[in-house]
C-alpha cells in the first residue's frame, strides 16, 4: 500500500490527491497544509464577489472527503515545522504542492512608503486570510493605482469600486467590508506599461468592469492607439481581439457623472512612487512605445497620478522551502515531469505540482493536467518507492514531533462558526479574521 504526502491544499494538491486515488486503488494520501483551511487560493485568492469560481471548493471538497484521503491542516512544513527529510521517512513519497506566495517587486524608489503594498497583501485582506497584518489599506485615501493589467489587477480595482450593497452578501469579513464601505475612494487608475492587446486580463474580468453600479471606466483612445494590434487587431488572438473590443466601445461612453471613476491606462512604465506627508502620495511614470519586438521602450516624457493607495500586480514568484532544492531566478523548484532534481539528479520520492513547478502560470484549471503529469511519474516509481518500510500511521508520530494536526472534523467546525458569525452579523457566512479564532473554532 502507497502512503503518499500531498503538501499544500490548493488546487494542485486537490488534484494530485484525486489522480492518485482514481489511478491506484490502494494508495492513501494525507493531503498537509499550514493553515486549518484547506482550498488554497480558492479560498484565500478568488474575490469574494466571484461566487462561480469560489463554487469551485465543492469539487475539491469532494476529494478530500474520500475515504482514502485524510486532510491534516495546522502542519507546518520546513523551517519551524515538520522537516523535509522528516516527511520522507513518513511517507513512501512526498508532493510539494505549495504555489508560489512571494511577489514580484518594481525594484523603484519610494516603493517602501507607507500606502504602498502588493495585491496580493491587499486580496489577503479582503480574504480573511490569518497572516494578514494591517487594515489600514483604504484609510485616508482618496485615489489609487493599480500597477498592472492582469485578473488579478481587475480583481483588486473591482473591489475597491464595490459598495458596500454588492459585497455584504459575500464572505468577505466584517473588518474589510466596515472599511470599504467607509472608503473615501473616488479615483482608481490601472496601469500597464505595454498596450492593450497585451494586457493578461480575461474578457469576462474585463467586462465585470464596466457593470460596476455608480462607476464611470475611462479610456482614452489615443492611449489605445500607440498599440498598432489596437489599429487592426485581426491578426491577434481570439482572447486579445475580445479585449481590443472591448476597450474600444469604452472609448465612445459618455461621462455619466458616476461617484467612481476607473481609468485604464497603457504604455505607462512606474518609475518611482512620490512621497506626501511621509507617505505614498503620487506615482511617476514614463511614457513607453512599442519596440517592434513585443517590448517597450521609455520615451524620456513622464507623467504624474496622484494616489494614496498603490497596489503593485506584476506578478508572483515561488519561495523557497528548506530542504527542497530552489531555482531563484526562476521561483521554481528544478524538476523533470514532476520529480525533483536535486544537483541535476531525481530524488526519489519527492515530487512537485502547481506553481512551484511549473512558475506563476495559467487559471485554476491548468493545475489538473499538471497534476497529472506528476502523478503518472510518481505511480511509475511506485514498485521502488514501496519496496521501502514506512510507518503505517503517521499521525501518531507527527504528534509526537508537537504537531497537533487539525483534521476534517475541525475545518468543519471552522465552516460552522463561520455560519454562526455571519448570522450573528445579518449576513451569509462570514470568514473567520484570523489565527485566535480560526484555532478556537478548531478546538485548538
Amino acid at each position: 500500500m502507497l502512503r503518499v504526502a500531498v503538501v499544500g491544499s490548493g488546487p494542485s494538491g486537490v488534484y494530485t490527491a484525486q489522480c492518485l486515488v482514481q489511478q491506484d486503488p490502494e494508495v492513501r494520501v494525507d493531503v498537509l497544509d499550514r493553515l486549518p483551511c484547506p482550498y488554497g487560493l480558492v479560498r484565500y485568492g478568488v474575490a469574494p464577489d466571484h461566487e462561480k469560481i469560489k463554487s469551485l471548493q465543492r469539487n475539491l471538497r469532494t476529494v478530500l472527503e474520500h475515504e482514502r484521503v485524510r486532510f491534516l491542516g495546522g502542519v507546518p512544513v520546513g523551517a519551524g515545522g515538520v522537516g523535509v527529510d522528516r516527511l520522507r521517512e513518513l511517507y513512501h513519497a512526498v508532493v510539494y504542492c505549495v504555489g508560489a506566495s512571494a511577489d514580484r517587486r518594481l525594484g523603484i524608489p519610494g516603493e517602501e512608503l507607507p500606502g504602498s503594498w502588493s495585491a496580493t497583501e491587499f486580496v489577503s485582506w479582503y480574504s480573511a486570510h490569518p497572516d494578514t497584518v494591517t487594515d489600514g489599506f483604504v484609510r485616508g485615501a482618496r485615489s489609487a493605482v493599480v500597477i498592472g493589467v492582469g485578473n488579478v489587477a481587475v480583481d483588486v480595482t473591482r473591489i475597491l469600486a464595490r459598495g458596500v450593497a454588492e459585497l455584504s452578501p459575500t464572505d468577505m469579513p466584517e473588518g474589510a467590508l466596515t472599511a470599504l464601505a467607509a472608503s473615501e475612494i473616488t479615483e482608481i487608475s490601472m496601469v500597464g506599461r505595454r498596450g492593450p492587446s497585451q494586457a493578461r486580463f480575461t474578457t469576462k474580468e474585463l467586462r465585470e468592469l464596466g457593470a460596476l453600479p455608480d462607476t464611470d471606466v475611462i479610456v482614452d483612445e489615443a492611449e489605445l492607439a500607440l498599440d498598432p494590434a489596437y489599429r487592426d487587431p485581426s491578426g491577434l488572438p481570439p482572447a486579445q481581439r475580445r479585449n481590443v473590443e472591448v476597450l474600444r466601445a469604452w472609448t465612445a461612453l459618455p461621462d455619466r457623472g458616476a461617484r467612481r471613476r476607473i481609468r485604464l491606462r497603457f504604455f505607462l512604465r512606474p518609475v518611482e512612487l512620490l512621497a506626501d506627508g511621509g507617505r505614498v502620495g503620487a506615482v511617476r511614470f514614463e511614457r513607453t512605445a512599442p519596440d517592434g519586438h513585443g517590448g517597450v521602450t521609455g520615451t524620456g516624457r513622464f507623467e504624474v497620478i496622484e494616489a494614496q493607495l498603490v497596489l503593485r500586480s506584476v506578478g508572483y514568484l515561488g519561495v523557497p522551502l528548506d530542504g527542497l532544492p530552489f531555482d531563484a531566478e526562476r521561483g521554481t523548484v528544478p524538476q523533470r515531469d514532476g520529480r525533483v532534481l536535486r544537483e541535476g539528479a531525481v530524488a526519489p520520492g519527492e515530487y512537485v505540482a502547481g506553481w512551484i513547478k511549473r512558475g506563476p502560470t495559467g487559471v485554476i484549471g491548468t493545475n489538473r493536467p499538471c497534476a497529472k503529469e506528476t502523478v503518472a511519474s510518481l505511480l511509475a516509481d511506485a514498485p521502488a518507492l514501496a519496496s521501502r518500510a514506512v510507518p503505517g500511521d503517521a499521525l501518531p508520530l507527527l504528534r509526537e514531533a508537537g504537531v497537533e494536526p487539525v483534521g476534517w472534523d475541525g475545518w468543519l467546525a471552522i465552516e460552522r462558526a463561520e455560519a454562526a458569525l455571519g448570522a450573528s452579523l445579518g449576513r451569509g457566512v462570514v470568514k473567520l479574521p484570523d489565527w485566535a479564532a480560526l484555532w478556537a473554532a478548531a478546538g485548538r
